[in-house]
């Protein structure tokens, strides 16, 4: 079962009331959460509550490294597959919606990554910008850019790279390229009309981020040396807007940080929710009601 919605609206602490109940281990469907030493910015559960609740999917990649949504859907059946071994109830958590439709409706067979071809792009980029890499796959691929940010380093660099390893452009595997099956499980989502009553906590949430040393977290980052902003790890919201503030004085403008990054936060929740729109199969729960764990328990039995 899958239980997602939009960031900050409380899937997490649902998930954790749940398991109270019933023998569940969490899987995380968050594409921020994969990552070490990412702790405070992405709001990763506790240290009790990893310890309370078996989590899966969590702390699995170094800041340095990629993950994709076709690794999460490998990774995410296999883990599946070896909680309901141990006769226990897999509970798929989180709102990286490109997983999540991954997962439900299978991923087309791409080229292999091959570290060298993405060593090369890398080294193109930094000698010309991710701009110049963009007007190239306009050229070879004009589908695929017209979708893509000039400064989207991550897709930019996958879609040249399928295209150099392979001679084809990204957007004809994805039209002609066989699809792998996806699953056929519940989709449940916590959802609220009150877009008010969101933002009011996804500020809040990013102030106690501030307050529990969210920029430290962001100095040791930067302080390795190896990591740059245009990774995708840097690009998770909150991690990127703080580098960037970082980038620009130190101690950093805490009033403008703060505007940019919940900026940026109410925007990923406003795509989730198309996102999530998009899948008129799934059960919706009040995320305002009082009694989202009823809902929760009634949206399961029914299912």
């Amino acid at each position: 079962m899958l239980l997602v919605g939009p960031t900050g609206i409380g899937k997490t602490a649902l998930a954790l009331a749940l398991a109270q109940e019933r023998p569940l281990e969490i899987v995380s469907i968050d594409s921020a959460l994969v990552y070490r030493g990412m702790d405070i910015g992405t709001a990763k559960p506790t240290a009790q509550e990893l310890a309370a609740v078996p989590h899966h999917l969590i702390d699995i990649r170094d800041p340095l490294e990629s993950y994709s949504a076709a690794a999460f859907v490998r990774d995410a059946l296999r883990t599946v597959a070896e909680i309901q071994s141990r006769g226990r109830l897999p509970l798929l958590v989180g709102g990286t919606m490109l997983y999540v439709k991954a997962l439900r409706e299978g991923l087309s067979e791409l080229p292999a990554s091959t570290p060298m071809l993405r060593a090369q792009i890398d080294a193109e980029a930094l000698a010309k910008g991710w701009p110049a890499l963009h007007a190239e796959l306009a050229r070879v691929d004009p589908y695929t850019a017209a979708r893509l940010h000039t400064t989207d380093a991550q897709r930019i660099q996958r879609a040249l790279e399928v295209f150099r390893a392979s001679g084809r452009p990204l957007s004809d595997w994805h039209a002609h390229a066989p699809k792998a099956p996806g699953v056929d499980w519940p989709l449940i989502s916590i959802e609220t009309e009150d877009r008010a009553w969101l933002h009011r906590r996804l500020d809040a949430r990013f102030d106690a981020m501030l307050d529990a040393g969210f920029l430290d977290e962001v100095r040791t980052l930067r302080a390795r040396g190896d990591l740059r902003p245009e990774m995708p790890s840097m690009r998770c919201v909150g991690y990127r807007q703080a580098w960037e503030a970082l980038d620009e004085a130190d101690p950093p403008d805490l009033v403008a940080l703060r505007e940019r990054a919940q900026a940026a936060t109410r925007q990923l929740a406003k795509r989730q929710m198309t996102w999530l729109r998009s899948m008129p199969d799934r059960h919706v729960i009040d995320a305002r009601g009082s009694d989202s764990l009823a809902q929760l328990r009634n949206a399961i039995a029914s299912r």
